[in-house]
């Protein structure tokens, strides 16, 4: 698919390099959480010999050490790059987390990528492959990437192979299940005590050759008769798929009148059919055993990674335009192009600061050179200032993690893939250009976080440093959003889910010493009148001296939704003085901002100024404003006040099984179903309105109900009065009386 290029793997801990984007491949890894994606990076680093043992890189870090917090959850949750030479070419491996909470970093992984292997595991119900992994599947065939399947945990299967690479062909080949095949079939070995029967190597089914892997490397075997038809099947079934893609179109009248076809050229079509993404091959995996120096399958894999997945020069690059958003010629993949970079993760290192992983998409990245750093897409009102997006930044050192390592690099050219140290101002999803010709490339989708999470510093000296963590923290993880609400006078940290949270939550107090917290989220309500009523305020303190003197008397009415308060003045004598009407206005309006019942604002109200006393030496502006405040409160207290909930328009897009399920869930919270729609891949969009209150937790709930298969959005549609059962909870958690 590409040219080799010249590459290098210094044992004193020099970096994999390419001189040239053909001899790169980039590979994002994805499949659900527990499905083995790290364990085969590893397997893949220990057969390409980027490691000495299985789980070590040669300077005594591991490969799946990336963060504290994943060591100790067990599972990943932040995009890792793992760079492996294979057979003379470069090969970075992205293993994103595959738990739904760090879908960010997915997203991250394949803008990098120019290709997907998705990792299905044996040892799963074949359900769990039908969920998020699904979802991913479609995203990466809307762009046509390149994919191919991997199955794991072959040694404690309880799906069959053959099996999962069935329900593979339905969940993934839409139209056309002869579009997911298996390339190789496992071959067995003696059952144990237990039945179980090892699996000790594989089968080719287009070279009919058997490898052994029971020795700990890949050997030649001979056949065995007893799968000899078996595997007849299964390859004349692969030859009939890989011809339907080629782009020959006499190969199949050929194939179908008995001509026998050329090995070589069927290896050639099925390549061809892999980049184009239309052709998508299922191969099987396995971990080295204890002191092997293969696992099982490696060595087909990179075999396939190397021959079959496209170039970087074969992709479009994004869109680019400039950074006030004028058009620009698409750019290429040509490392003697103008520099065009993008930040695909951010990440704070305690010793050498912010690191950034930047893919080159254009031209050459060098060390010490002064770049353009623009903004982009993935920034808003949460994240850092977007001026700050418009900066001239000297980039540091070049390097390429591997484990705790950074391996330093020269130069990095178009199509692969460094970290960048020291870019103070860039953000995951800014662009580096040239100084001289900025350009902002089109940014990546994300998905909106829909969890809130409500924090306070834990003490004094944590108050001083929350907002800079803050700061750092939504820079890091365009995933996370941070909202000052002004209503509730709360910080919230909005997040994809509770592990989401968990995580941010650890990164606050470990990364950046910062201790904060959790108090309960509260929704933004507000008051109105039921009826109309009127109220007097008096405010008279004459006890010697200067005193205080101020009568008025006001009518409140209520407005339709969305009207705010309206002040009329309606005094006629000059019964309250003209001068003090404004201060009657101000103090109703500030009284209004207080709450009359509950504590929360008051709105849609019309307050009338009907008529009032003064005293000429005693009157003033405070005493109006307080005269004003305690005649809306006197109002209040004679008539019915609601408390009005904002109700949000919820979109929910699940799998037909499970709208039934949703739709009940949505019922139970006061919601009100207003219309479902059929979506693409057997899916359906449904619409509701319902209460803020009732869905804080939506996004972890929502989960639970449709496996994994659903997602929502939401937006703010109006407030409406509350449910007096529910009005009175919220004024009895409060303290309030009735």
């Amino acid at each position: 698919m590409g040219d080799k290029a010249n590459t290098h793997t210094g044992a004193a801990g020099r970096a994999t390099t390419a001189d040239r984007p053909s001899s790169v491949r980039n590979v994002v890894l994805v499949g659900h959480s527990g499905s083995g994606k790290t364990t085969l990076t590893e397997a893949l680093a220990l057969t390409a010999g980027a490691v000495n043992r299985a789980g070590r890189v040669e300077d005594g870090g591991t490969i799946s050490d990336y963060d504290e917090i994943e060591h100790r959850q067990q599972r990943s949750v932040q995009l890792s790059l793992v760079p492996l030479e294979w057979d003379g070419y470069k090969i970075n491996l992205l293993d994103t987390p595959g738990y739904a909470d760090f879908v960010g970093e997915l997203r991250a992984g394949l803008r990098a990528a120019d290709a997907a292997l998705f990792v299905v595991s044996a040892a799963q119900e074949p359900a769990a492959v039908a969920g998020s992994t699904r979802a991913v599947w479609e995203e990466c065939a809307a762009v046509g990437m390149p994919r191919a399947i991997v199955v794991t945990h072959l040694e404690t299967a309880r799906t069959g192979y053959e099996e999962l690479t069935e329900v593979c062909g339905s969940l993934f080949g839409g139209d056309d299940p002869d579009a997911v095949l298996p390339l190789y079939l496992p071959q067995y070995g003696a059952p144990g005590p237990d039945g179980h029967a090892p699996v000790t190597g594989l089968a080719g089914l287009l070279s009919q050759k058997i490898y052994d892997y029971s020795s700990g490397e890949r050997k030649e075997a001979p056949p065995d008769p007893a799968q000899a038809s078996l595997i007849e099947e299964a390859r004349n079934r692969l030859i009939e798929g890989i011809i339907a893609e080629s782009e020959d179109e006499t190969l199949m009248d050929r194939y179908l009148a008995g001509d026998d076809i050329d090995v070589g050229t069927l290896v050639g079509d099925l390549e061809k059919a892999v980049a184009r993404g239309t052709f998508h091959p299922v191969l099987a995996a396995a971990p080295a055993a204890p002191g092997a120096r293969q696992g099982l399958g490696t060595v087909e894999l990179l075999e396939l990674i190397t021959g079959g997945f496209p170039t970087p020069l074969e992709p479009e690059c994004p869109v680019v335009t400039t950074p006030q958003g004028a058009p620009r010629p698409r750019i290429s993949c040509d490392p003697d192009g103008p520099l065009v970079a993008e930040v695909v993760k951010t990440a704070s290192d305690p010793y050498v600061g912010r690191i950034s992983l930047v893919r080159v998409f254009s031209g050459t990245l060098r060390p010490d050179e002064t770049v353009h750093v623009s903004g982009h897409g993935l920034a808003d009102p949460g994240h850092e200032d977007q001026d700050l997006h418009e900066a001239d930044e000297r980039v540091g050192a070049l390097s390429v993690p591997f484990g705790k390592q950074q391996r330093p690099l020269g130069r990095v050219f178009a199509g692969d893939l460094a970290c960048v140290a020291k870019l103070a101002r860039a953000e995951t999803g800014d662009t580096l250009s040239s100084r001289e010709d900025p350009l902002l490339m089109e940014p990546w989708p994300m998905p909106d976080p829909l969890l809130p999470l409500a924090i306070e510093a834990h003490s004094k000296a944590d108050e001083d440093r929350l907002s800079q963590g803050l700061s750092r923290l939504v820079a890091e993880d365009p995933t996370m959003r941070l909202e000052q609400n002004q209503a509730t006078h709360q910080v919230v940290l909005w997040c994809l889910g509770e592990a989401h949270a968990d995580v941010a939550l650890e990164r606050l107090r470990n990364r950046y010493g910062v201790q904060v917290d959790v108090v309960p989220h509260k929704v933004a309500l507000r008051e109105t009148f039921g009826d109309s009523s009127a109220g007097r305020g008096r405010h008279v303190k004459q006890s010697g001296g200067h005193g205080q003197y101020a009568i008025c008397e006001i009518e409140v009415e209520p407005l339709p939704p969305g009207s705010g308060i309206e002040f009329v003045d309606k005094v006629v004598g000059g019964a309250v003085p003209r001068q003090f009407i404004p201060s009657v206005e101000k103090g109703v309006r500030a009284q209004a901002a207080r709450g009359v019942v509950a504590g929360y604002p008051l709105v849609d109200v019309r307050v009338t100024l009907k008529d009032g006393k003064a005293h000429s030496v005693d009157s003033s502006d405070a005493a109006f404003q307080t005269a004003g405040a305690l005649a809306l409160r006197e109002a209040a207290g004679d008539t019915r006040i609601h408390l009005l909930e904002p109700v949000a328009e919820v979109q929910v897009l699940v799998s037909d099984e499970y709208v039934g399920p949703v739709m009940s869930d949505l019922s139970g919270r006061r919601g009100r179903v207003v219309g479902t729609e059929q979506a693409a891949g057997s899916r359906t969009l449904v619409r509701a309105e319902v209460p803020e209150i009732e869905i804080g937790r939506y996004a972890v709930d929502l989960r639970s109900i449709s496996h994994g298969t659903g997602r929502f959005s939401r937006s703010y549609a109006r407030h409406e009065p509350m449910p007096p059962q529910v009005a009175d909870r919220v004024r009895d958690r409060n303290g309030i009386g009735r």
